[in-house]
């Protein structure tokens, strides 16, 4: 407890604040892309798996490049301010976002939503960045970690209990991203060194002659490029993970073991008898992450931070490829427990390499450059989770692509349960019995082979990243 002693009350303030907003925001975003593409009678939108990908990816995208402004101006015009206009747009796109329904709609209201969220997170990184020292920086970065999982846990656990209105479902995190303007009162504005009180305009000419200085920074942008590829990997956790689970993985298993030991899981977080939701199966990756956080944190805290990111990615790459690899639930959470693993080693380290090289006058800005990769890895992630998921897994396609071959005559206009339900009557089979059938003949698993092939292939880029580094130090 005395190591704990050592950081300052903003350290926690700011991880507390962490805290409810990753609270509010995978309250919804676990829920997102089921939300988007799940049958109209279940709630959802019916988006096809391109247009989640594309609204997805490009969304999140924006909102992990946006901070390579936004942090340049929380340096110059204060962090308590920028947090302060973040949880306004934040809590007014919250409300908004349910209210529209067509593909252009849901795109701008994500779109405003990313914008407050990119003002947030550069200003809570640079603090937690500015309020530790290299001995406390690993388990400081370790611990603001912990708070992100905590609220990536409990998000979707309070959400789904709201699943059957997804008004409240954005209603909740909304009420959850209110609660810190309250503790932004206790919130005290770091140090940020001398800061020229200088125009708009020149604040943004400043930052796109910074851009073009990190450009110019071949070594640092090959990293940034590197790292991207972590990225596409994570995000299929978001974007297609609970898709997957929803469409192929049979969790009767799990279900039964609640239904007699813990009730309250299996009627509080079961869309149907026998069914877990998709999204509780999915989150616990975040469980697993509150659990072995500290434990794993304290193990790499002496590695050298591309050490760490590699032995991080390399697990990552298995666990994640092994999540998309089984019908079998059980299989699936030993899948995200490997996945998860990994994830604690790698990702707070990318953080933590990048706020040691940073000048302190400059943390938020360069805190900002490292959301880079995350916003080249949604992109792409979107499109794995899009075109590639549509074209090699998505079970809507699948059947329809069957139906067509078996020749069946299918109404018009029907939900995509609808039609699914009305091709398993046709051809006098259960539910189970059909996605099964369509398992075995169109393979939707092979697309673990995917996701292995560019998780490997980033740890390999890392790997030789490294070598040339340490020969021309």
């Amino acid at each position: 407890m005395s190591f704990f002693s050592k950081f300052p009350r903003t350290f926690w303030v700011a991880n507390t604040i962490e805290l409810f907003e990753r609270w509010a925001w995978y309250g919804f975003f676990m829920l997102f892309a089921n939300y988007l593409t799940s049958s109209s009678d279940a709630g959802g939108l019916e988006f096809t798996q391109s247009q989640k990908g594309i609204l997805m990816g490009v969304g999140t995208g924006i909102l992990y490049f946006l901070p390579v402004l936004t942090g340049a101006i929380a340096d110059r015009y204060g962090y308590k301010k920028i947090l302060a206009l973040a949880f306004v747009i934040y809590t007014s796109a919250f409300i908004l976002l349910p209210l529209f329904s067509t593909f252009t709609g849901v795109f701008l209201m994500y779109l405003y939503l990313a914008v407050g969220a990119a003002l947030f997170k550069p200003v809570i990184s640079a603090t937690i960045a500015k309020t530790t020292t290299d001995e406390t920086a690993s388990i400081g970065f370790g611990v603001y970690y912990m708070m992100v999982n905590i609220g990536a846990f409990f998000g979707p656990m309070v959400t789904l209990l709201f699943k059957g209105s997804s008004h409240l479902v954005f209603y909740v995190s909304a009420g959850m991203i209110a609660l810190n303007f309250i503790l932004l009162l206790f919130y005290k504005e770091p140090h940020r060194g001398k800061v020229e009180q200088t125009s708009l305009a020149k604040t943004f000419g400043d930052i796109f002659r910074n851009m073009f200085s990190i450009v110019r920074d071949v070594k640092f942008l090959v990293f940034l490029l590197i790292v991207a590829g972590f990225w596409t990997m994570y995000y299929q956790l978001f974007f297609t993970l609970p898709v997957f689970i929803s469409q192929w993985v049979d969790t009767s298993v799990l279900y039964n073991f609640f239904h007699e030991y813990i009730p309250f899981i299996s009627n509080n977080y079961s869309p149907a008898p026998g069914v877990l939701d998709a999204e509780f199966v999915t989150n616990f990756d975040a469980l697993y992450i509150i659990i072995f956080q500290i434990a794993v944190s304290s193990i790499v805290m002496r590695m050298k931070p591309l050490k760490s990111m590699m032995s991080g990615f390399l697990v990552c790459s298995i666990g994640m490829a092994l999540t998309l690899f089984s019908q079998n639930v059980l299989f699936t959470l030993v899948a995200i427990l490997v996945f998860s693993l990994g994830e604690m080693a790698g990702s707070p380290k990318i953080t933590e390499y990048i706020g040691r090289i940073a000048p302190h006058d400059k943390k938020a800005l360069y805190m900002g450059y490292s959301f880079i990769p995350v916003f080249i890895g949604s992109v792409f992630a979107g499109i794995i989770s899009g075109m590639v998921y549509q074209n090699m897994s998505d079970k809507v396609v699948i059947t329809r692509q069957f139906a067509e071959a078996k020749g069946l005559a299918i109404p018009e206009g029907l939900s995509s349960n609808a039609y699914f339900d009305n091709v398993a009557q046709q051809l006098h089979m259960g539910h189970k019995e059909l996605t099964d059938l369509l398992w075995q003949q169109y393979s939707p698993s092979n697309i673990w082979m995917v996701i292995l092939t560019i998780g490997l292939g980033t740890t390999v880029l890392l790997y030789i990243y490294d070598r040339v580094i340490r020969e021309k130090a």
